[in-house]
């Protein structure tokens, strides 16, 4: 299964990107050629900025899915309805919180510019200004990928050794030290995987920059996956190698992120 539905397809996507191809008629064979205009595309290096801003803005889910599932592992009354409410964002669709960004956006009528407007400030159009519409477009993805990374470390608590926090305890460790010296450690397995996740989740993006901007304005919202499709799939490509060499560049750039926290896992599990 894995041969056929993961490598297979990665060898055929590195395969086509040394052809031009329509997607129907006959391929030709082109070498290099794809990635020597890639790198020459300024609407590449556009795309791959915003990925790289998007992976840096979106490792904030981590951090901050640590500490709502820290004020959520409590024994209180309602506890359970709390919880539910946070984990909501991350089980609804991508498409769904997209449009609803988007509307919380509007400049007419959104509520992000009725509250700016309601303390004297002017309204912003955030999805038509290329100096935010990446961040504002992140910030949607930030609310369900934070829940995600919630749910990870809500799993992780639940198996951190109360021995440890008791012997903690007696020795007067509390607060910041608790966390760090022995939560943290005990958690190491839900962050591996919750910043596994977003790296793949940032480097991927697509659902929502096609839902929200198009790419938009001026192609100033792309993203590699959202380039792909448009050379690829779109009414202006139908540039299957081309879209394939893209498409390969952003495998090569997850497969130095994953490789890099996989050795720095194998060597702690060593030294452990």
């Amino acid at each position: 299964m894995f041969l056929t539905y993961v490598i297979w397809p990665i060898a055929g996507s590195i395969s086509i990107s040394f052809y031009e191809w329509d997607g129907l008629g006959e391929k030709a064979w082109i070498g290099m050629a794809n990635y020597v205009e890639l790198f020459d595309d300024e609407a590449f290096y556009t795309s791959l900025k915003n990925n790289f801003i998007w992976l840096i803005l979106y490792m904030l889910a981590v951090p901050i899915g640590l500490f709502m599932a820290l004020f959520l592992n409590q024994s209180v009354r309602g506890i359970r309805i709390y919880k539910s409410m946070f984990f909501f964002p991350f089980v609804i669709s991508q498409v769904v919180v997209g449009l609803v960004f988007s509307w919380f956006y509007d400049p007419n009528f959104g509520l992000l510019n009725i509250i700016i407007e309601f303390f004297g400030g002017t309204g912003i159009a955030v999805l038509a200004d290329e100096r935010y519409v990446t961040y504002g477009i992140i910030a949607a993805g930030l609310w369900p990928q934070t829940a995600y990374c919630m749910i990870l470390y809500l799993t992780g608590l639940n198996s951190v050794d109360s021995e440890q926090i008791e012997a903690g305890r007696l020795d007067n460790a509390k607060g910041w030290r608790m966390l760090w010296y022995i939560i943290l450690p005990q958690l190491k397995p839900a962050t591996f995987i919750a910043v596994v996740v977003t790296i793949i989740g940032a480097l991927r993006s697509f659902d929502m920059v096609s839902i929200m901007t198009a790419g938009g304005p001026w192609g100033s919202s792309r993203v590699l996956a959202y380039y792909m499709y448009e050379k690829s799939f779109s009414e202006y490509g139908f540039r299957m190698g081309y879209g394939a060499a893209i498409a390969v560049i952003l495998f090569l750039i997850m497969m130095i992120y994953i490789t890099f926290f996989l050795m720095k896992m194998y060597r702690d599990e060593k030294e452990n």
